[in-house]
């Protein structure tokens, strides 16, 4: 009996250890002044070895492309769309199709007018992250940007 308790406990605690939540995406958020009134909002991804998440520019048909949501306010207006650098494109054969996606880390920049001496920059980003064996369900993440002159 001792023995089949210490089987199933060292079954138990092996699974245990590979149920872990994989979260191979860590995310950061900052604001860089770029004139008296205008700021950066940076959206920043590290993404851990072998992972990558996607641009915001993939064909209908591929991953979940990265999003971003900005809460409305009357503390700043957006300025334009959210940039993003040159992606790597490559042919993903889990989606038979060229996909645009970031390794490593990216930036995502958002400019924004304030209207007033200070603005809370609120929003939500939605983001697929895959590697060569698995792609994770797409994820929602809420941030905050406190910015002021």
């Amino acid at each position: 009996m001792k023995k089949v308790l210490f089987a199933l406990f060292i079954v138990f605690g092996y699974s245990s250890a590979y149920a872990q939540i994989l979260t191979p995406v860590k995310w950061a958020y900052a604001a860089k002044k770029i004139s008296n009134d205008e700021y950066m909002v940076l959206i920043r991804a590290t993404i851990d070895e072998g992972w990558h998440i996607y641009s915001q520019h993939v064909k209908e048909g591929g991953p979940i492309k990265t999003s971003f949501t900005f809460k409305p306010s009357k503390e700043y207006n957006l300025v334009g769309t959210t940039i993003e650098p040159a992606p790597v494109t490559k042919f993903e054969n889990a989606f038979k199709m060229n996909v645009s996606y970031f390794e490593n880390t990216v930036t995502f920049q958002q400019k924004v007018k304030l209207k007033a001496g200070k603005a809370t920059v609120k929003g939500q980003l939605e983001y697929m992250t895959c590697n060569n064996r698995q792609c994770l369900p797409p994820e929602d993440v809420d941030f905050t940007v406190n910015i002021s002159k």
